[in-house]
């Protein structure tokens, strides 16, 4: 089924839960709030910042969010959606600083950390460096990011380096190799599922984004979302988008606990 279908029944203006909120319009919790406080001194101090969260709990969503709170003519921002290989975190970095990447590593390191040094020396602009899924990176990699860091024999750094990733990437830092990356870690962040009257805010939010500020969800509807997605974000999209898909094809004017019933046991079933 369309969605244009549900949408227009519920005299809503466009679809709701969607990806692609704009960042001013996302719904900004206490929890994403401290950790955007904590990550935003990690770019004060141009330390290591470290963010570590289940699946689907908002860590792109925070960093999105501190991204737009960065002032745009002071910052530069770097972000890769997990890495494939030394080369290939080069390559990008080079051609998001505007060079042109050289073939050789020994010219790729080279060329990496005079464009970072430019950015202070030239452009007067403080760089930051965001890795999302950085759990997926190797052990090599990860020791390379701490020694680009490192540059000024640990005396001082020339930009702020978050680490995002799933609770594993603490688990991988805790490894011997990786205790001096460890060590530098200045700031540690875990984002946890929403609680009840959060996943409520959180549904009302981008329902009335799309034009129903009055209540769409019953009490109950939204208590089993909550409760069925351990308040985390990514599932609550699913089933309230599930749960209006429900309550659409039984032509009911409020989402109940039915209707939210029904979306647990589609989602449940695939």
């Amino acid at each position: 089924m369309k969605p244009e279908m549900y949408e227009s029944y519920y005299g809503l203006t466009k679809t709701p839960f969607s990806k692609t909120i704009a960042p001013s319009q996302l719904f900004i919790h206490p929890g994403h709030d401290e950790v955007v406080a904590r990550l935003t001194q990690v770019v004060r101090g141009k330390d290591i910042g470290l963010l570590t969260a289940e699946v689907g709990c908002g860590k792109s969503v925070a960093l999105r969010a501190l991204s737009e709170s960065l002032d745009a003519p002071r910052h530069t921002i770097v972000y890769f959606n997990g890495l494939a290989d030394l080369r290939g975190f080069y390559l990008q970095l080079i051609s998001t600083l505007g060079g042109c990447p050289e073939y050789l590593r020994a010219n790729l390191v080279r060329q990496a950390k005079e464009l970072i040094a430019a950015q202070i020396s030239e452009r007067r602009k403080n760089l930051v460096i965001m890795v999302d899924e950085a759990h997926l990176l190797s052990t090599q990699l990860l020791e390379e990011l701490r020694l680009l860091t490192n540059e000024a024999m640990d005396s001082t750094s020339q930009f702020a380096l978050i680490l995002s990733g799933q609770p594993m990437l603490r688990q991988k830092l805790n490894l011997t190799q990786l205790m001096a990356l460890s060590q530098r870690v200045s700031i540690r962040c875990r984002l946890k599922g929403l609680a009840l009257e959060e996943t409520a805010g959180y549904i009302r939010h981008y329902l009335s984004l799309c034009g129903r500020s009055d209540p769409l969800f019953s009490d109950d509807a939204i208590a089993l979302i909550h409760s069925s997605s351990a308040g985390i974000p990514r599932r609550i999209n699913n089933l309230a988008v599930q749960s209006l898909t429900a309550g659409f094809l039984e032509q009911k004017g409020i989402i109940d606990e039915s209707s939210a019933k029904r979306a647990v046991a589609e989602m449940e079933a695939n």
